[in-house]
């Protein structure tokens, strides 16, 4: 999904809703995004309808489709050529076919084609956290062009879990006990015959560590099921979009704490509220608790009201400042990188101070070239890992504070 005729599309037909003001003439991103439409955006992706934003902002757009399963590269299948030849020129002949008026060429010995494993049909892990249904439908691809010297292993024999690493951060967590040994060294991994095949040409004996008793992986857990936090809020976040709630949701009286909108809804607000509750946090009883803790810090807040204030934006925002681990918001900063399981605050309408919509950095590299953003983006569509980042600023960056 191309953001910029889409966005183009939303704000043009924007109307205002109970969280967010009128559209106002002049805005930088509608300028921007006609003129980028009008440069020759044929090939972008249709647009959707139009709808206002609850969350406290302007309105935004987007669609849905299959993106490209992967991390840091594009992938999917190339270009089909061969069939037909590039720019007018004959078709590539087939393996094997002789040119006119050439002797027939000896028919090599048929060798049995390799068997080629396919990748796990999901990861396989006891996650313990929201949408347990679901649990076997979430499955993390790996980036492409990965190299084994960059990556580490770390044996949680205990939960009988493998979480790999590219340095420090968690790519992708595989459990252990399946038929498919893979011998390293002095290690012996049981896995999934699909997770034997990605993960024998990166493994090395002297990248596989042992957790310690007692101790949680990197860079931290907080829910205790062994999977580290930025990992289980990106399956969190997954999981939200297996279940594809349609936009909505505005007032609504829940629990507290652990309180939730019924299933079936959510704004952008809930997609995070949901996938932090999935690596162990809750924001409803956290973002209560710091504006009672600080209420200068909340100067919008005239009441404390559980039910409501953490789910909108302008409201989290100091939460996340005072509590989170702020990055830099540059989409290419090689010293702070974007991260699958990042939490974005954007801004659809440069021109009116602050953020109005949040997502989470998804694993998936949209085409753009940048990840694409887990969100629910407005009334209309469902939650979807959506290209936003080309179009849409990132005001602030947040990443969970494991402890």
């Amino acid at each position: 999904m191309n953001p910029l005729p889409a966005a183009l599309v939303k704000i043009a037909r924007m109307r205002s809703g109970p969280w967010t003001t009128g559209t106002r003439p002049g805005s930088r991103i509608r300028g921007a995004l006609a003129l980028a439409c009008l440069a020759g955006l044929a090939s972008a992706c249709g647009c959707g309808a139009a709808a206002a934003d609850p969350e406290g902002g302007a309105a935004r757009d987007g669609a849905t489709g299959p993106a490209r399963p992967v991390d840091g590269a594009r992938g999917g299948p190339g270009p089909v050529v061969a069939a037909v030849g590039l720019a007018g020129l004959p078709a590539a002949a087939p393996p094997g076919a002789a040119s006119a008026g050439a002797p027939a060429a000896t028919p090599a010995v048929a060798r049995p084609a390799a068997r080629r494993v396919r990748q796990e049909r999901a990861l396989g892990v006891a996650d313990r956290g929201i949408f347990p249904d679901l649990d076997d439908r979430v499955q993390i691809a790996l980036p492409a062009h990965l190299s084994p010297d960059e990556v580490r292993a770390l044996v949680d024999r205990r939960r009988a879990l493998l979480t790999l690493y590219r340095g420090a951060w968690p790519l992708k967590v595989y459990p252990l006990g399946g038929p498919a040994q893979l011998a390293l060294g002095a290690h012996r991994l049981a896995l999934r015959p699909g997770d034997r095949a990605e993960l024998a040409p990166l493994l090395a004996p002297e990248r596989i560590a042992l957790l310690g008793r007692g101790e949680a992986p990197p860079p931290g857990d907080a829910d205790g099921d062994g999977i580290a936090d930025p990992l289980d809020l990106l399956i969190g976040g997954k999981k939200t979009v297996l279940d594809a709630a349609p936009y909505g949701g505005g007032y609504i009286k829940i629990d507290y704490p652990g309180g939730d909108i019924p299933r079936g809804m959510g704004v952008c607000t809930d997609v995070v509220i949901r996938a932090a509750r999935n690596a162990g946090l809750d924001l409803q009883a956290e973002v209560h608790r710091d504006i009672r803790r600080s209420r200068r810090s909340y100067p919008m807040v005239k009441r404390p009201n559980p039910h409501i204030d953490h789910r909108r934006v302008k409201t989290i925002l100091p939460y996340f400042l005072r509590r989170w681990d702020r990055r830099v918001v540059a989409l290419d900063d090689p010293d702070d990188p974007l991260r699958p399981g990042d939490v974005v605050f954007m801004d659809t309408f440069p021109n009116r101070r602050g953020p109005d919509h949040i997502g989470i950095v998804s694993n998936v590299i949209g085409p753009s070239g940048y990840p694409l953003i887990i969100n629910s983006w407005t009334t209309g569509f469902r939650t979807s890992e959506m290209d936003l980042l080309q179009g849409v600023p990132i005001t602030h960056r947040f990443r969970f504070p494991s402890r």
